[in-house]
């Protein structure tokens, strides 16, 4: 069991729940720092702030006009009760209270309303705002920051949804349900003291002893919600991986196995939750019992005043309403500091996303347009963020307007020197150049623009099948998205449906899909090509479909080609053999075989696999 200072460690595998709590001045830096970084946001809302401050000036003034009017009550009742004929005052006096009530509540709805609108005007905004430009950013991080360990799709949305709702929520507390609330107490504090300087003392006094209590305990729970953010990211990430993997539970039948999982996260989740509301519970019975001391000490002396005749009994409720006011944002402190710890937990992996330069893509260098496609990589090493070495030393050229497959054995290195030639990462060592330019240099948006990329499994949006295709020219008309079909061998499969282009792309089977992505890349028209596997996933006659297509593609264009399929290795004009992460033979499919090398072994096993005498004998016989 963990002890009363000290959460027990999370066993999963992040680094964040188990760093160590903030130092007080840690604390106050980081908050200074988030709130420097909210107010560049809150910035082009400057009118809306002000206007929410005055409102809540103004509703301080009027969450005095209670106490006021509970003395005169009390007071007046006091001298009219020994009035002989006390009914005509009274009535006077219920009329006057009445007004000034009724008065006093219709301009608290308008000011009311004003303010938490305006409040709540600014949350929504910054809300919009903040999704908004953590998106805008990520967008432009390069692949290694999605590849990361840290940034799994569960993590990475779990971070900036928190993110983002934990500082809108501060702002909104702040706005809405605290700044009124310490406005009124201010002003109640200075009429207190204003009334009485010993009565005032009292309620300035419980303010300090209130926050101390307070900061304890939010110092108390800060290791419990540091752990609970990285309880919300491993649930989250594991919701994930469990929809994207079913297929496999089930085949497997692990349901159980998966149920159990995600129990044991959530027995964790459920026993740190409890451990935050019991700490809560504790401190909120301490600053009750500190607030009902407050009261009488208040009443105590109230009473000692009216006693020595220098006050009115109606200044013994006047006095409580005021201490009331004072304690009442007092008592919503662990709201506060539940709200600046959500920000400083939550915020703090936010604006780590936001401010990542370290991930931003250099989108600018030298012009592509009048691309070529001599590429060159020289002396190329290459290691994922996860520390798995994919290249070392690898050197060959691949010249324009040929085709160049890449062969090898799974995990050789083939694909990820696409993603090299991409941009998606760039080299630890050597150099890659483009048309004797390095391509660290080239400007990345419009050296892919003049690239085309053809996976194994090519992403299909959602939406209709002509939107899909047009994603490859935003500009295309109707007339170019049916000509691109045609050449990917797609168009009469798609106008047999009852929707013909307006059908949804996913409903499409995979053979389908894929020649929908490949018409995407018709209608992009780049100069250069990168087919990766593109038809690993596919059956005979959808691969044959789909190999017309890339037949057209391959036409007048400098194509990079990873295939485990002999006929498209053998259509290729050039060869590159890599073996764990190096080149280990180059040249054409007549050279490399009759070298009897790599190549051969590896053409012979494609050979064997596919049964080629069988096949001839059958294709020999005669119908």
């Amino acid at each position: 069991m963990p002890n009363s200072t000290q959460p027990s460690r999370v066993s999963l595998d992040k680094p964040f729940p188990n760093k160590p709590p903030l130092k007080k001045t840690e604390r106050r830096a980081l908050l200074w720092d988030i709130l420097k970084k909210l107010a560049v946001f809150a910035a082009p809302y400057k009118t809306l702030i002000i206007a929410t401050l005055i409102l809540t000036v103004f509703g301080s003034f009027t969450a005095q006009v209670n106490a006021f009017v509970l003395r005169y009550t009390v007071d007046t009742l006091t001298e009219i009760a020994t009035l002989a004929d006390p009914w005509q005052a009274g009535l006077r006096m219920l009329g006057i209270i009445s007004v000034v009530l009724l008065t006093k509540e219709v301009l608290s709805i308008f000011i009311s309303f004003g303010q938490r609108y305006f409040g709540e005007k600014i949350r929504i905004n910054l809300s919009r705002d903040l999704s908004q430009r953590i998106i805008e950013r990520i967008l432009t991080y390069r692949m290694a920051f999605y590849t990361s360990q840290d940034n799994d799709s569960g993590k990475l949305q779990t971070r900036i949804d928190y993110g983002v709702s934990s500082l809108t929520s501060l702002v909104q507390n702040f706005f809405i349900d605290m700044l009124p609330l310490f406005a009124s107490a201010f002003v109640s504090l200075i009429i207190m003291f204003l009334t009485n300087f010993w009565i005032g003392l009292v309620g300035l006094i419980i303010i300090p002893i209130y926050f101390f209590i307070s900061q304890k305990q939010a110092r108390r729970l800060q290791g419990y919600r540091r752990q609970m953010r990285g309880f919300r990211e491993a649930k989250g990430g594991l919701v994930i991986s469990l929809i994207n993997s079913i297929s496999v539970v089930k085949s497997f039948v692990r349901e159980s196995i998966e149920a159990e999982k995600h129990l044991k996260i959530q027995k964790e989740m459920t026993d740190n939750q409890l451990r935050i509301r019991s700490i809560g519970f504790i401190y909120d019975a301490i600053k009750t019992f500190i607030e009902q001391i407050g009261v009488v000490v208040i009443i105590v002396l109230t009473a000692y005043f009216v006693l020595k005749g220098e006050m009115t009994i109606g200044m013994i409720l006047f006095h409580v309403l005021l201490f009331q006011n004072v304690a009442a944002p007092i008592r919503q402190l662990h709201r506060i500091y539940d709200q600046i710890n959500n920000a400083l937990t939550y915020a703090e992996g936010f604006f780590e996303i936001l401010e990542d330069e370290e991930q931003v893509e250099n989108i600018d260098g030298i012009s592509s347009k009048d691309l070529k496609g001599h590429i060159e990589l020289k002396n190329v090493d290459f290691t994922y963020p996860n520390g798995t070495q994919a290249l070392k030393d690898v050197s060959f050229t691949i010249k324009p307007n040929r085709i160049t497959a890449l062969v090898g054995l799974s995990g050789a290195g083939k694909s990820t020197i696409i993603s090299l030639l991409v941009k998606f990462y760039e080299p630890d060592a050597g150099t890659i150049c483009l048309d004797g330019h390095d391509l660290v240099d080239c400007d990345t948006h419009e050296l892919r623009q003049r690239i085309g990329l053809v996976l194994q499994s090519n992403h299909i949006f959602s939406g209709t099948i002509s939107e899909n295709i047009r994603y490859g020219d935003i500009n295309a008309s109707t007339e170019d998205i049916i000509v691109a079909a045609k050449k990917a061998s797609i168009h009469e499969q798609v106008v047999s449906l009852a929707n013909s282009y307006e059908s949804e792309a996913k409903s499409l089977s995979g053979g389908q899909q894929q020649r929908i992505a490949l018409a995407r890349m018709f209608l992009k028209d780049p100069p250069i090509v990168f087919l990766d596997e593109p038809t690993a996933s596919l059956d005979a006659i959808a691969s044959q479909q789909v190999k017309k297509s890339l037949d057209l593609i391959k036409k007048d264009r400098t194509v990079i080609m990873v295939s485990h399929n002999i006929a498209q290795i053998i259509d290729a004009d050039d060869l590159v053999v890599i073996e764990n992460g190096c080149v280990v033979e180059t040249g054409t499919h007549e050279e490399l075989y009759n070298k009897r090398g790599k190549y051969f072994e590896i053409f012979s096993a494609m050979s064997d696999s596919l049964n080629l005498d069988k096949i001839s004998q059958t294709l020999s016989i005669k119908p």
